[in-house]
C-alpha cells in the first residue's frame, strides 16, 4: 500500500507518498496535484520505488501566499530528495512539472540519472502568454465553482482528445484502463482544489522557466513524450527541447495534453523500457 507522509522544506510542509521498492523515481505533477499520476503509480511500483508528492500551493501540501518562483520548486524537490536520503533517482515530469524536472536536472544534474519530460517546453513565449493562461486557469476555476460537473468537461476539453471526451461523457462511470472514470476524475477535481490565488502564484514560475540557452547542459539520457492532439503544448515545443538536449529521444503518442491517463497502458510501457534499458 502507499503512505501517505509530510516533510518540512524550509517551513513549508510538502505531502507525498511513496509504493514499491527498487530505484527511485519521482513523479512531477503540472497544475494538477499528485493525483495526476493515478494512471502510472500501481505499473510503476512493481519495478521501481515511485515517490509522487504535492508541489507547494497545491492539494495537501501548504500554500504559502507569495509569488513562487522555479528556483523555490525545484529546492523543495532537492528538500524532498535529502529527506528520503535519496542521493540520484529518475525524474519523470508532466508539464509544469517538466518545467521542474529540467530546471533541477541543469542545477543539480548529480542529482538525477534518467530524465522522462512530458507535455514539455523550454519557455512560455511572453509575459501576455502567461497572463492568459492564468486567466484561463481562473475562468476554468470559476466554472468549476459553478458547475462541477459542467466545469469539469470544460477544462478537459483541451486536455483529452475529443474522441476520449466523448467517451467519458457517454458513461461516467465507465472504467478506463481498469484505474479511473469520468466520476472519479471530477470527484479528485474537487478535493483540494487549486484557488485563484494558487494559480496567480504557481503562474509567476512559468515566467523564470527559460531552459533554451541551457537544455545543451543537460547530457544524461533524456526520454520526451508528446501528445499528438496536445493543443496545450504542442509537438514543436518538445521538439525544440529534443533538439537542444543531446542525449534525447522523441517519442509522439496519440492522446492529448492527460496523455499519461487516457494512454496509461502504452506510456507506461514507454516508461518502463525506455527506464529499463
Amino acid at each position: 500500500m502507499s503512505e501517505i507522509s509530510f516533510v518540512d522544506v524550509e517551513g513549508i510542509k510538502l505531502c507525498f507518498k511513496f509504493k514499491g521498492e527498487g530505484y527511485p523515481i519521482f513523479l512531477i505533477h503540472g497544475f494538477a496535484k499528485k493525483e495526476f499520476w493515478m494512471g502510472q503509480i500501481d505499473v510503476l511500483s512493481t519495478q521501481f520505488k515511485v515517490i509522487w508528492f504535492d508541489n507547494r500551493g497545491v492539494g495537501e501540501s501548504d500554500r504559502p501566499n507569495m509569488p513562487y518562483t522555479m528556483k523555490m520548486l525545484v529546492e523543495d524537490l532537492k528538500g524532498l530528495m535529502n529527506f528520503l536520503n535519496i542521493q540520484k533517482a529518475h525524474l519523470i515530469g508532466h508539464s509544469l512539472g517538466s518545467f521542474i524536472a529540467q530546471n533541477f536536472t541543469i542545477n543539480y544534474p548529480e542529482r538525477v540519472n534518467k530524465l522522462i519530460l512530458m507535455s514539455t517546453n523550454p519557455g512560455l513565449p511572453d509575459q501576455k502568454g502567461i497572463d492568459i493562461f492564468k486567466d484561463n486557469q481562473i475562468a476554468l476555476y470559476e466554472a468549476r465553482i459553478k458547475d462541477p460537473i459542467s466545469g469539469f468537461y470544460t477544462k478537459m476539453k483541451v486536455r483529452f482528445t475529443r474522441e476520449f471526451l466523448k467517451l467519458m461523457k457517454s458513461d461516467p462511470k465507465k472504467q478506463f484502463h481498469g484505474i479511473f472514470s469520468a466520476e472519479n476524475l471530477i470527484k479528485s477535481e474537487n478535493e483540494n482544489a487549486w484557488t485563484p490565488q494558487d494559480i496567480v502564484n504557481h503562474s509567476n514560475a512559468l515566467a523564470d522557466h527559460n531552459t533554451l540557452a541551457d537544455l545543451h547542459k543537460i547530457k544524461h539520457k533524456t526520454l520526451i513524450i508528446a501528445g499528438e492532439k496536445d493543443r496545450l503544448t504542442p509537438i514543436i515545443s518538445s521538439e525544440q527541447v529534443h533538439e537542444k538536449i543531446p542525449n534525447s529521444e522523441l517519442r509522439i503518442v496519440s492522446g492529448g495534453h492527460y496523455f499519461p491517463l487516457e494512454n496509461a497502458p502504452e506510456v507506461n510501457q514507454i516508461i518502463i523500457d525506455f527506464l529499463k534499458s
